[in-house]
């Protein structure tokens, strides 16, 4: 706790608003049966709206890196969960023909696509190098608690009415809106630098974002390979359980329990450790707990095997999502942070279009074991790319910052975000 009150306040007021969001997101893991069953949706139909407003997800990814650079860390903020709201609000009120859905929700999910990456380019404009990783990990955990609390919260709202389930999301969606711009303060410089203001227009408009930061851009492409196992897992284990191993359909939910107790439990233990290593090593140790979680799976397939695998696993998880966006804020300019963010996003929502796409086409002609063993082989092929990257030492820690939510003298250096430097 002594830890966490010395973030800045701004800092602690949007971990509790993404934990609320997360919590409140009651909507989206149940959208498949409010389709079906309140809008009289065929489940093909159902299928190809999800999947073709989930492209919002990368579009979101996509746009954060501009508004954030260009408008400023609250404004994306603010602007994801209005659209968010927005998106909803449609989706439970209005009635069309299928392609209005989809259009609904794409809007809804464009907002959720840019959340994610302004919160993390905001967590590297108000931390110290040696408060990222701690910083990283609150975030990590409090989304995780909110996701597990979200799903059941949403199930006993949809049991009562499906309109008090969009109501809970949208309600949600407003108060950590109103949090934020109450409490994270505005990009009090942007308008007033002039080295911004006169750069070339190439440059301005983001045509140079990625020069100089070639290995940044490399390990976080990189960083696909451990992200599309999560996602596999996400696709593969609920069918396997069912299907192969002929299990209940709540074990599915003892893994995801596994998990969130793991991240919780262990995530601060494991950050406590991440300062005392390099980032090399760091994620080749994140892929070979990947690849000795899902060698578990491959192997030895049975249900034993996947609930002790994903303990271990999640351990690869906790150091991947530390380490990936605590390297992009330690040497990324700080006017390309947003960008880079965004990009780590828009990874993610890459592997959730094509990672069920592909898997779902290898299960039906091959069967589960080629599809285990194919997400075994991307922390493999990971932990090779990143042993030949050459990555740089983080900047030395700098001493704790004065975590006063005061505003800072006229006369002093300012982040975009106002925070002194």
């Amino acid at each position: 706790m002594t830890r966490f009150r010395e973030l800045p306040r701004a800092l602690r007021v949007l971990f509790l608003a993404a934990f609320v969001n997360r919590a409140g997101m009651f909507v989206f893991p149940l959208l498949t049966v409010y389709l079906v069953r309140g809008k009289d949706l065929s489940p093909g139909q159902a299928g190809l709206m999800i999947s073709v407003g989930s492209t919002g997800l990368l579009v979101g990814s996509v746009l954060s890196g501009p508004v954030c650079d260009l408008r400023g860390r609250r404004p994306a903020l603010l602007t994801a969960l209005l659209l968010n709201a927005a998106g909803y609000l449609g989706l439970a009120t209005l009635d069309g023909p299928p392609w209005t859905y989809t259009a609904l929700l794409f809007t809804a999910l464009v907002g959720m696509g840019m959340f994610g990456p302004a919160a993390n380019t905001l967590i590297a404009d108000l931390t110290t190098p040696a408060q990222r990783p701690f910083a990283y990990t609150v975030s990590y955990i409090g989304n995780n608690l909110g996701m597990g609390i979200g799903p059941l919260l949403g199930g006993v709202a949809a049991a009562y009415s499906y309109h008090v389930m969009f109501a809970g999301n949208i309600a949600a969606g407003l108060l950590c809106a109103a949090l934020i711009a109450v409490w994270v303060p505005a990009d009090r410089t942007r308008r007033k630098d002039k080295e911004w203001r006169t750069r070339k227009p190439a440059e301005a408009k983001g045509g140079k974002v990625w020069t100089g930061h070639g290995h940044v851009l490399a390990l976080v492409l990189i960083s696909f390979l451990y992200v599309a196992p999560l996602i596999g897992i996400e696709y593969t284990l609920p069918l396997a359980v069912i299907t192969v191993l002929n299990e209940s359909a709540s074990l599915v939910g003892v893994v995801y329990t596994i998990n969130s107790v793991v991240v919780v439990g262990l995530g601060l233990a494991a950050e406590k450790r991440i300062p005392r290593y390099g980032t090399k090593p760091l994620l080749i140790a994140s892929g070979l707990l990947w690849a000795a979680g899902l060698a578990a799976i491959a192997f030895f397939f049975s249900l034993p095997a996947i609930l002790l695998s994903t303990v271990v696993w999640t351990l690869g998880e906790i150091i991947a999502s530390v380490v990936v966006p605590t390297y992009i804020a330690d040497h990324v300019d700080k006017r390309r942070v947003g960008s880079f963010m965004a990009l780590n996003g828009f990874v993610l929502g890459v592997a959730r279009l094509v990672v069920p796409v592909g898997l779902g086409t290898l299960w039906q002609y091959q069967g589960h074991g080629p599809v285990f063993l194919t997400l075994l082989a991307c922390p493999l092929v990971g932990i090779a790319a990143f042993a030949l990257l050459r990555v740089r030492n983080s900047p030395a820690a700098a001493p704790t910052a004065q975590t006063t939510d005061a505003a800072p003298h006229p006369s002093a250096t300012a982040s975009p975000t106002g925070k002194q430097t």
